[in-house]
């Protein structure tokens, strides 16, 4: 969204930053020509970002996820550190040795 050198100076004026508008652009309600977020909706959406950073938080402590999906069906979805070579080893299924053959037959 362009911004006028009005709302430059307004926000200069009463020390609006950049992610004030940031934030009412992307989570503020509309009414008409205004959106805004009033200190209900700040204290509500703090709570539901507060619980997206502990997910977050555990989602990296796991070593982030993965997910695939086609034509807006989910597939699957996986946790990118699940591959466990000593065990793909053991089982007799060495992955690297197969994608190496794979690989080398496109090349």
């Amino acid at each position: 969204m362009k911004k006028s050198r009005h709302v430059s100076m307004r926000m200069n004026q009463r020390g609006i930053s950049n992610a004030v508008i940031n934030m009412l652009s992307t989570f503020g309600i509309c009414d008409g020509d205004r959106i805004s977020l009033n200190k209900k909706n700040c204290q509500y959406l703090s709570s539901i970002l507060m619980g997206m950073k502990r997910e977050l938080d555990r989602m990296a402590q796991k070593g982030g996820y993965t997910m695939v999906a086609v034509d807006d069906v989910l597939i699957t979805v996986y946790r990118n550190n699940s591959f466990n070579e000593h065990k793909a080893i053991q089982s007799g299924a060495d992955k690297r040795r197969f994608f190496q053959s794979q690989t080398e037959e496109y090349y």
